[in-house]
């Protein structure tokens, strides 16, 4: 891959989206204030069509691409289908950068080996709480709660071949309120969320890419 030199080539971003695209609206903001900078969205992907998420991403003149996963494959199968798509993708737009906001699918093979150190995910707990398969949204919430924490957050971490298990880059964390619920919960870690997302994007770009 094509080695960055900060300040000099521009890199590219690619965010990786399946829902509504709060995360993606914190990092596209980032962008246009001159934060991210050399760092570029070059193209946003969902996994899911329809998404606002994507319609973010058009109504700021970047790239939207859908990339379903196919489902008429075993799991195993289905994974690594999606991820050599988006590894061409990356390879043809000459990514530096991968960043999950919000991002359900688990990806692997050949991507997780090629943008090693390259590729951050976002997830909504104090980890290694609450992480791993089967936990996103409501449910790491909900676990949380039933677990009587008195502190929640988020955590912004490399990802590797395991889910939510890269090395920790930043936490942000919020408290545990008695009358809480999974919802109210995590309304206040969403904007930590906003802030956290940035902050690791503009560490990765500022540190520069192998």
């Amino acid at each position: 891959m094509r080695k960055y030199v900060l300040n000099s080539i521009p890199v590219n971003i690619l965010v990786l989206v399946s829902g509504n695209g709060t995360n993606l609206q914190a990092l596209i903001d980032a962008e246009k204030a001159g934060r991210l900078n050399p760092g570029k969205i070059a193209a946003v992907i969902s996994d899911h069509a329809g998404v606002y998420a994507l319609e973010r991403a058009r109504l700021a003149g970047i790239p939207a691409i859908t990339e379903v996963t196919d489902k008429t494959l075993p799991k195993p199968e289905r994974r690594q289908e999606l991820s050599d798509r988006i590894l061409r993708i990356c390879r043809e737009r000459n990514m530096g950068l991968i960043i999950y906001a919000g991002f359900l699918s688990i990806l692997t093979g050949e991507l997780i080996e090629a943008y090693a150190g390259r590729m951050i995910n976002i997830h909504p707990s104090l980890l290694p709480k609450f992480g791993g398969r089967g936990m996103y949204g409501e449910r790491v919430h909900q676990a949380a709660l039933a677990a009587g924490e008195k502190e929640s957050g988020c955590t912004v971490h490399i990802v590797d071949a395991g889910t939510d298990t890269g090395p920790i880059l930043i936490q942000r964390k919020v408290p545990v309120l008695a009358a809480d619920t999974p919802d109210t919960l995590a309304e206040r870690i969403h904007r930590e969320e906003h802030i956290a997302i940035v902050d690791a994007a503009m560490m990765m770009i500022k540190k520069g890419t192998p």
